[in-house]
């Protein structure tokens, strides 16, 4: 059998890898996604789409014009600047697979969603990490000093609030790499799928200070909706015309009844994202009180915290021991880029009862091994 190079090197994520060989009875703090109720006026368009249906065609594969129509509006662009995909993973995928050009470079946050580099790796380019400034906030010296020190980058990728850190991004912070990019021609994304769940403070869209780069979202976090499989790029037609030609090729369209929904929970968005957002709040009052570092996130449900003091560097084993006595499951920083070792990721997003059952079990090993 004969493996492609491009992917001989893969792994499964480490996100869910860790998860395996979990006891009985263990809780996963491991996964990010909403652990509250999908919104009702998913529910109802879903119902009303199978009542009134008696086939479930092929949608188009730009979409189905309610949902191009109420992500164009949510961006005040037009529908050729409205991307809709698979979630916004597959929009990575195709944006990865038009824009990178094999040998070229990538830029990426360290620490930073484990796809990233993946996909780099599928597009034969090679990922360069750029570090994140204090709570994980971006740093744009970073960025634009990898854009003078090499040639060949051919992308960047911004994630605000960003996953695993919870940090954000300043509308001067996005200018400036949106500047040095449009300055080199490099294609510059952002995924901005936590945005929404915001911790009080609303965070910058990249399209506030440019509409040169791409912007990524899905109804995955805010909206409540992961398994609608739904997301979409904005931005100029001329970027999303290859990216598009990717994407029919890999699924042709997202599901159709998917589409249907998603385009209800859009037209709903006030309603749903306040009440997301207040479902997040929820969840991170439940670490009042408890020993856990002082929270800094501007947005999501993640606690990003550094190992207790007796626990040493190494967050794998760590985890793994957590795991196996405490029956608790968590991801290790090391998962997310070399700078986030000596970390680990706290889901808050599930389920409040099974939150605050994995937290009192993990909280003694803040004070030392048990």
């Amino acid at each position: 059998m004969t493996v492609a190079a491009r992917v001989a090197g893969l792994r499964t994520s480490p996100i869910r890898s860790i998860a395996l060989g979990a006891p009985e009875g263990a809780v996963s703090l491991a996964l990010g996604e909403p652990g509250w109720p999908v919104p009702e006026v998913a529910r109802t368009a879903l119902a009303a789409w199978a009542q009134e249906s008696t086939t479930c065609a092929y949608g188009p594969n730009e979409g189905l014009p309610e949902l191009v129509s109420a992500v164009a509006a949510r961006h005040g662009v037009g529908a050729p600047e409205v991307m809709v995909t698979a979630g916004s993973q597959a929009a990575l995928y195709a944006v990865f697979q038009a824009h990178v050009p094999a040998g070229s470079r990538v830029l990426v946050p360290d620490p930073g969603f484990v796809a990233y580099p993946t996909l780099a790796t599928l597009a034969g380019a090679h990922a360069t990490a750029y570090r994140l400034g204090a709570g994980g906030a971006l740093d744009p010296e970073a960025v634009t000093a990898l854009l003078t020190e090499h040639d060949d980058v051919s992308l960047v990728v911004l994630n605000h609030p960003g996953n695993p850190t919870g940090g954000g991004a300043t509308a001067q912070a996005l200018a400036a790499v949106a500047q040095a990019c449009e300055r080199r021609g490099v294609v510059l994304v952002s995924d901005e799928v936590y945005r929404e769940l915001h911790r009080g403070t609303p965070q910058p869209s990249l399209r506030a200070v440019t509409t040169a780069g791409l912007v990524l979202e899905s109804v995955s976090k805010a909206w409540a909706a992961p398994g609608l499989r739904v997301g979409w790029a904005v931005g100029p037609a001329a970027l999303l015309g290859p990216a598009r030609l990717v994407h029919n090729a890999m699924t042709t369209a997202p599901a159709r009844p998917s589409q249907v929904a998603a385009a209800a929970l859009l037209r709903a968005s006030a309603t749903v994202l306040e009440h997301s957002r207040a479902e997040v709040q929820r969840r991170w009052a439940l670490l009042d009180g408890g020993p856990w570092p002082a929270g800094v996130a501007a947005g999501g449900f993640y606690l990003w915290a550094p190992l207790p003091g007796w626990a040493g560097e190494d967050d794998t084993a760590f985890v793994c021991r957590v795991r196996d006595e405490a029956g608790v499951v968590l991801v290790p920083g090391s998962a997310f880029g070399d700078a986030g070792r000596g970390h680990v990721r706290v889901s808050l997003g599930g389920d409040p009862e099974q939150l605050t059952e994995g937290l009192a079990r993990l909280a003694p090993w803040w004070e030392g091994p048990c």
